[in-house]
């Protein structure tokens, strides 16, 4: 696979989210080059001088005010990333971390870290070959940068920690050298810059905001099937509703909603003679939820885009006027505020979703489909419990979903007194995914069940699409059966987009 070339300040979320999926390797592009030089000169010039400058020739944190001699800059480096190691928990996927150190590139790439393009050049190789280093998930609190979890990064770099070299986990320095990889000795300032950052904390919530927005798309499509399989109106989903109202994820979701739907026999076969006057709001408000919820992760999407793109360690080399000056840019306050809007969405698209499954499988709600979307009532339970589990994750993304950004607790010696708690926002993010997924894709069964009940009245053509793909990996519930297999099955479908293709429409596009 061709590694994507990416520009420092200019890379798009599509092609972050390419090399998310495809684990893909990345490079900078060479006209970054020159900017990521001028700054490591002006380090190495500071590193050679007499006067204090955080970072190069001082201690770290609470410790900033003690000098370091210049024979010890590298091992105040190399001490800095080991120290910091101590990292616990589960390691990060795989997909996320390499996702993670393209952002560390994308950062470097600014030309204002001051590292030497051989910092570059070893990540880049890395990710070309396969070497990911393996990195405790636990242990940032996003601020002063991802610490922990950049330094078992870094730590693989100068061949110590861990690293997963073509799916086969081996101490650092031997997965480089199976790689046909040097370790590197870091320069002044380079560790402090590799470890500076939010690269972690948005790695993640970049992670989040991806499969979510696949959540999101299925959702959609999802609530017209279920929609058809109670025989609900497409009255809601009138246009000049939702154009009175002006929100641009309403008036798309209620757009793309109607293509769905358009030319359904069992949606034309009961517009006269229907006593019901509305339906309920997990059918009737659709696009006002689910729109909401697409502006929202929109917003978290510029969010996400802009702090990709940023240089966010410190202090920072300002080649323009030649001065290194001590920020706050690792501060992860704007990730964390764009991880809790993302979990606030997933969390309402699986609340609405999970009324519109308990609404099919009540006989009282489904408009004469039978109890629990069994043939058989009684003999068979059918659908009853995998309602209560999308019940149960739906309680559980509610949980998941209360704001992490306004918790915080100093650390450091009270150095570092407010923090952003982005790291395990956006963590989080992908239990909520894995829910939601499984909500979703429990309301495809149970829609799609729905509407074999109304034939030989037919759905729409690209609702029959999504049906016929369902039944690929899932079959229609006739007798009781073990269901754990399909529940995963259909939440695969949501996970990957397999469902939502199905359409063969054009689906709403998160940028």
């Amino acid at each position: 696979m061709t590694p994507e070339t990416l520009i420092p300040g200019q890379t798009s979320l599509a092609q972050l989210e390419r090399i998310y999926r495809a684990e893909a390797a990345s490079t900078l592009h060479s006209s970054a080059r020159a900017g990521v030089e001028a700054a490591a000169a002006q380090i190495a010039a500071a590193a050679a001088g007499t006067i204090a400058v955080y970072g190069v020739n001082t201690g770290f944190g609470k410790l900033a005010s003690l000098k370091i001699a210049p024979q010890d800059t590298a091992t105040l480096q190399k001490n800095l990333i080991l120290s910091h190691c101590c990292g616990v928990g589960e390691a990060m996927p795989r997909a996320v971390a390499r996702l993670m150190m393209t952002l560390k590139l994308l950062s470097l790439g600014r030309g204002a870290s001051g590292v030497r393009w051989d910092i570059i050049a070893l990540i880049e190789a890395m990710l070309a070959r396969g070497v990911t280093p393996v990195i405790p998930a636990q242990g940032s609190v996003g601020a002063s940068g991802d610490l922990a979890p950049l330094a078992h990064m870094t730590a693989a770099m100068i061949g110590h920690g861990e690293a997963d070299y073509n799916g086969e986990i081996l101490p650092g320095a031997e997965a480089l050298a199976k790689a046909g990889l040097t370790p590197v000795t870091l320069g002044p300032k380079e560790g402090l810059a590799l470890i500076n950052g939010t690269q972690f904390s948005t790695a993640y919530a970049l992670a989040g905001l991806f499969d979510g927005w696949r959540c999101a798309q299925s959702a959609l499509v999802t609530s017209a099937l279920s929609t058809d399989a109670i025989m609900g109106s497409t009255a809601p989903l009138h246009p000049e509703i939702h154009a009175l109202r002006g929100h641009a994820g309403q008036i798309e979701a209620a757009a793309f909603m109607r293509s769905l739907l358009d030319g359904s026999v069992i949606r034309e076969s009961h517009r006269i003679g229907d006593t019901r006057v509305q339906d309920p709001y997990c059918i009737r408000c659709q696009p006002q939820v689910t729109g909401a919820a697409m502006d929202v992760l929109r917003q978290a999407a510029r969010t996400l885009e802009i702090e990709a793109n940023a240089a966010t360690d410190n202090p920072l080399v300002l080649t323009s006027d030649g001065s290194i000056v001590s920020g706050g840019n690792f501060h992860a306050e704007p990730v964390g505020f764009a991880a809790d809007m993302i979990a606030l969405a997933l969390s309402e698209i699986g609340a609405i979703a999970q009324r519109r499954v308990a609404l099919m499988v009540d006989p009282v709600l489904s408009f004469d489909l039978p109890a629990f979307l069994t043939p058989k009532p009684g003999l068979n339970s059918g659908l009853m419990i995998a309602e209560v589990t999308t019940a149960a994750l739906m309680s559980e993304n509610k949980h998941l979903a209360h704001p992490t950004v306004t918790d915080s607790t100093p650390t450091s010696a009270n150095q570092e007194d407010h923090v952003s708690m982005a790291a395990h926002g956006a963590r989080r993010l992908g239990r909520m995914v894995a829910n939601l997924q499984v909500i979703l894709g429990v309301e495809a069964i149970c829609a799609a069940q729905g509407v074999d009940f109304r034939a030989p009245l037919a759905t729409s053509a690209p609702l029959q699409g999504v049906v016929k793909r369902l039944r690929q990996d899932v079959a229609t519930l006739g007798d009781d059966r073990y269901m754990a297999p399909d529940l995963a099955a259909a939440a695969k479908l949501i996970g990957n987009g397999a469902l939502a293709s199905a359409t063969a429409l054009e689906l709403p596009a998160l940028a």
